[in-house]
């Protein structure tokens, strides 16, 4: 005990010391001004992890970044990035993509090649992109669908659904509400699985509480990844931004709300319905997946504790030293083991029986 205490004892002086000395901290208020400091790369990472960080740290500094002012600018960059990444994904993953419409609504139909696996007979995910809701159609939405389809042995709905600023909400969440209802023709409610990542994983919340709020049976399952039913916000603004060598976004800023989001109230439940614990206790088992470098963990982490508040079924996984939406590098052993994990999870959750 005595050791402990000892142990104990020298940290707090050496902080202190090291506050002191380098005016490492200044509270005013709840408010910490943090010191200049240098962070070495997560030891729990990938080597392959680490390499791709520092690419992507080699690319910001050198500008290679699009205008953020600039829609057309970020759109060109993301589609070329994305177009980048499919490759990536059909060298490792191979599937069959079906162009067609659901509902009124253009889909990709995608199946593995080796074919659907007899327990996912009946079985299907609707997989929404990310892309900020202003980019991430086409090739983006078969970068998040393809792998997770080849890992689970089971067919994947990419929705196209409509992007902002042409768009704002609610039209993304009316999307997927009228392809899951044409879904509901074929299948079972609790044989449908709903993910997405980034803004897709926000919109995966939006579209399950707008389902229930319509009356409709609720979805077996559900993963929201880098996303979820919440604003944006929490230390990992500042903290996640900074450890991925980025810029710190700021709370009640127009960085927490995409221009889809700017209409929205922050009360409407449909919008942000980690907000409402008695929509929350309706969702079904939700899987909640980011990376410890992510300025979406803060929402990831408070909503996973909402919904285990309101009873609901939630995992949470944290991949430490990865960044946003990591998941679209498919050769990253982190992202593969992140595909498992969301197969798992929708095997174990997703019914079974025929309708």
């Amino acid at each position: 005990m005595k050791a402990r205490w000892r142990i104990a004892a020298v940290l707090m002086l050496c902080a202190i010391g090291a506050a002191s000395a380098q005016e490492a901290a200044t509270i005013g208020g709840a408010r910490v001004e943090l010191p200049a400091t240098s962070l070495p790369y997560s030891s729990y990472a990938s080597p392959q992890a680490r390499d791709q960080f520092a690419r992507q740290l080699a690319e910001a500094r050198a500008g290679k970044r699009p205008d953020s002012n600039d829609i057309s600018d970020r759109r060109r960059f993301y589609q070329a990035y994305n177009d980048a990444r499919l490759r990536e994904v059909q060298r490792r993953y191979s599937a069959q993509v079906k162009d067609t419409m659901l509902g009124g609504v253009s889909v990709q139909v995608v199946d593995p090649s080796a074919g659907i696996s007899r327990r996912n007979a009946a079985r299907v995910l609707i997989s929404l992109h990310g892309g900020a809701f202003m980019w991430g159609s086409g090739s983006g939405a078969l970068v998040e669908a393809i792998p997770i389809a080849v890992t689970a042995g089971i067919r994947v709905v990419a929705v196209d659904y409509r992007l902002a600023p042409e768009h704002p909400y609610p039209a993304a969440p009316e999307d997927v509400e009228a392809v899951y209802r044409a879904l509901l023709k074929t299948h079972r409610p609790e044989n449908i699985g709903i993910y997405g990542c980034s803004s897709g994983g926000m919109l995966t919340a939006q579209a399950t509480a707008r389902i229930l709020l319509a009356g409709l049976p609720r979805p077996g399952a559900i993963g929201t990844f880098c996303g979820t039913g919440l604003p944006y916000g929490g230390d990992s603004m500042v903290l996640g931004q900074m450890a991925a060598g980025a810029a710190p976004m700021v709370a009640d800023s127009d960085d927490m709300r995409p221009p889809y989001l700017l209409a929205a109230h922050v009360a409407d439940p449909a919008a942000y319905p980690g907000n409402v614990p008695g929509l929350l206790a309706r969702f079904p088992p939700t899987l909640l997946l980011a990376g410890g470098r992510d300025f979406s963990v803060g929402a990831l982490t408070t909503m996973h504790r909402r919904l285990l508040a309101a009873g609901v079924e939630a995992d949470l996984v944290i991949f430490d030293g990865m960044w946003h939406a990591f998941l679209v590098y498919p050769d990253l052993p982190e992202s593969q083991e992140a595909y498992r994990i969301v197969a798992t999870f929708f095997e174990r959750h997703l019914g079974r029986a025929s309708r």
